[in-house]
């Protein structure tokens, strides 16, 4: 861990966040505009599932590994950038609130609990019967269409709940305070930063997901724990990517090996997919998972 007091931290630091949007830049472009593109028009499952690895150890590489190695050197910020986050009337008040109302705390948790599955039960209802799931970005193609697939969907909803919170919520706003000294930057920077992560979903995508993450950021600095974001970012997660493909389409019956060849789902995301040639026909398909 780097002192504060020594006069080459705050310039490390700056390497380092340089080092690190260069990296989420290639890392985002590249998913963008050749692997999610070229994902898109898989019809074999065996190329659907190694793209789904593919993302899993790029991610783990990327985001993972890269996040502890920001932690080492920022880890002296993390208690600093939370104690000074906390003094903003807005989260002092939230913090207070609960502190002090820990009964109806639990109840508006239990309500937003309850009122969430309710709504989930009505949605899933409502796509059997359409046999269409609205989807909020461009993100129709990344749904499980079998059990395969369906178990690395959800190695991946579980992967980033972990990778992309110590990331954007931990992390990266320690290495922005450390570098800038700015609360405010730490915080704004991380958020629009994992917002634009996500820009291969289209604008709809990074709209919508800027606001979970910043959304997760109050209640990571409103509970003091990392831990409550990881967990709902990863229920999040595997509501879309497990949850939702086997109550509509009934995936997890579905065998890849028997069915190699896709159908895909009649799904209607809110960014309308265009029409591609088939992929397949141009990659040799890979041994069957």
């Amino acid at each position: 861990m780097l002192d504060p007091a020594w006069a080459l931290t705050r310039p490390i630091l700056w390497l380092a966040l340089a080092a690190l949007l260069v990296l989420l830049v290639v890392r985002t472009a590249r998913k963008d505009r050749k692997e999610y593109q070229r994902f898109k028009r898989y019809r074999l499952t065996a190329r659907r599932q190694e793209m789904f690895r593919k993302w899993f150890r790029d991610s783990v590489l990327t985001i993972g590994l890269v996040s502890l190695a920001l932690l080492l050197l920022a880890w002296q910020y993390i208690a600093p950038l939370l104690h000074e986050l906390t003094t903003w009337p807005v989260v002092r008040d939230i913090r207070g609130f609960v502190l002090h109302e820990p009964g109806v705390t639990w109840g508006i948790i239990a309500g937003l609990i309850i009122g969430f599955v309710v709504l989930t039960a009505i949605g899933v209802r409502a796509a059997r019967k359409d046999d269409q799931i609205p989807m909020v970005g461009d993100i129709a193609a990344m749904l499980p269409r079998n059990r395969q697939e369906l178990r690395l969907g959800a190695l991946l909803s579980i992967n980033a709940g972990i990778g992309e919170e110590l990331m954007f919520r931990l992390a990266l706003p320690a290495v922005i305070y450390g570098a800038s000294g700015s609360a405010i930057a730490a915080v704004v920077g991380s958020v629009l930063l994992f917002g634009a992560l996500h820009l291969y979903q289209g604008v709809i995508g990074v709209v919508s997901t800027t606001i979970v993450g910043a959304v997760m950021m109050l209640v990571y600095v409103v509970t003091g724990t990392i831990v409550v974001p990881i967990v709902l970012h990863a229920l999040f997660d595997l509501r879309s990517l497990v949850l939702i493909p086997m109550a509509v389409h009934d995936v997890h019956r579905i065998d890849g090996v028997a069915n190699p060849v896709t159908k895909s789902p009649g799904i209607s995301p809110t960014k309308t997919l265009a029409k591609t040639p088939d992929a397949d026909a141009a990659t040799p398909p890979a041994p069957p998972a």
